[in-house]
């Protein structure tokens, strides 16, 4: 049953009380009754407009870096499951933007860096953009808290050992354990990947699945059969000042 005091509360003041109020709190609120329920579900409204512009940097709102995530809710949202600056190989560092990360020009070394969330549970699906050179190699996909973030020599870090699987995007082969589990995607004289373009990962943690998708176009199931422990997007490069975004979209959308 609504609460007398929930039903009177006009909009602007709940819109002031709510945006000052943290995430775990606004997920208490919606509970309290269809109204405010519909209120904090409305994406773009000022309170997740004004917890933007407290949490991001102006610079990632203004750019296009976040045109895949249209509303301030989905830009927050996307800004929890970024990068994680305590996550990462120390040769590697965050940009104010928050979601871009800089892997220094450190020589003999390959680095590599994980989200700050990991699923165990579930669809999801983010963005990676490689901004920067590729290298010899550079690997997208996934990693449990257990596999390595950094190594001597210009290797395939990611996919190396049993805790991570990638596709290194520079000869479309995918890697997990330490060996190339085939050629991806399954195409004859598939395109390799150019700088700028936008990939979808596409983790399945109900099937145990680890798709991609570019531009737009589902490139097949990469790995099967992954476990049940929590997996984090992960990247890892060797070329000096390369940069590299990931973008967290939510659950897929089939069709």
């Amino acid at each position: 049953m609504e609460t007398a005091i929930a039903t009177r509360v006009p909009d602007n003041v709940l819109e002031v009380i709510f945006s000052f109020l943290s995430l775990h709190d606004l997920r208490n609120c919606s509970l309290v009754c269809k109204r405010w329920y519909a209120f904090l579900n409305d994406e773009n409204n000022d309170v997740w407009r004004l917890h933007c512009i407290r949490k991001l940097a102006e610079e990632a709102l203004k750019s296009d870096l976040l045109s895949s995530v249209p509303t301030y809710k989905a830009k927050l949202r996307a800004f929890h499951h970024a990068w994680n600056p305590n996550d990462c190989s120390r040769n590697i560092f965050v940009k104010p933007n928050g979601f871009t990360l800089h892997r220094n020009p450190v020589a003999q070394s390959t680095d590599a860096s994980r989200g700050k969330i990991g699923f165990r549970h579930g669809r999801h699906t983010w963005e990676v953009i490689w901004e920067g050179p590729l290298g010899t190699v550079a690997v997208i996909g996934i990693a449990t808290k257990d596999a390595p973030l950094q190594c001597h020599g210009y290797v395939a870090l990611l996919g190396s050992d049993d805790q991570s699987w990638g596709w290194n995007l520079v000869d479309n082969h995918l890697l997990h354990n330490g060996d190339a589990q085939g050629n991806y995607p399954m195409l004859n004289n598939a395109p390799k990947y150019q700088v700028g373009e936008r990939i979808r990962v596409i983790l399945d943690c109900d099937d145990n699945t680890l798709s991609f998708e570019k531009n737009y176009e589902f490139l097949g199931v990469a790995f099967r059969g992954l476990p049940d422990k929590k997996l984090y997007p992960t990247v890892s490069a060797v070329y000096g000042n390369t940069e590299v975004s990931m973008v967290y979209l939510g659950p897929p959308l089939d069709g």
